[in-house]
């Protein structure tokens, strides 16, 4: 299932030059992920990583907005990933639009893991995201794929799933 979130937001910037503040709506409801989301026990100690692949301003965004910040009694660290490594040490996953093509291929190599996948490709919730944003009418809509997030032994709150759309 996969469910879909609607934000207003500017349609100036979207694409490959997506402005900054387009950006912060990004990097806060990744944020709020951490509030929605549940990790498995093992998954809550050291500090909470929030991976990102792609050269994208949600990078610098997601740092500024996550400062001195804490996702379940952990620090949140915001690093760069490569998309063609064979692991990602990380709670949540962000594959920028410029790196969609690789998302079959970080899929793979995350789908056992407790790893949240996020990317801004249409329809990546159906191509093995967890989480998809897209742009529909000048707003902001999440896909969600349950199913994606049940496998990675992740648990979603209703109130998220609720506000997005369940896809397959």
């Amino acid at each position: 299932m996969v469910v879909m979130i609607v934000f207003s937001v500017s349609p100036f910037g979207y694409g490959k030059a997506q402005n900054a503040m387009n950006y912060s709506v990004h990097a806060n409801i990744i944020y709020h992920f951490t509030k929605y989301v549940d990790w498995p026990e093992k998954s809550k100690t050291d500090d909470f990583i929030i991976g990102v692949i792609g050269e994208t301003m949600l990078f610098d965004e997601l740092k500024r907005i996550t400062g001195n910040k804490k996702a379940w009694n952990q620090r949140i660290v915001v690093r760069r990933f490569s998309p063609s490594q064979t692991t990602y040490d990380c709670h949540i996953l962000f594959v920028s639009e410029e790196e969609s093509s690789s998302l079959k291929k970080i899929t793979a190599r995350t789908e056992k893991d407790p790893v949240l996948l996020v990317c801004e490709e249409k329809g990546g919730a159906s191509k093995g995201a967890c989480i998809s944003f897209n742009v529909v009418s000048d707003r902001l809509k999440l896909e969600i794929n349950k199913k994606n997030i049940d496998q990675r032994g992740l648990s979603i709150a209703n109130e998220l799933l609720r506000l997005g759309t369940l896809v397959k």
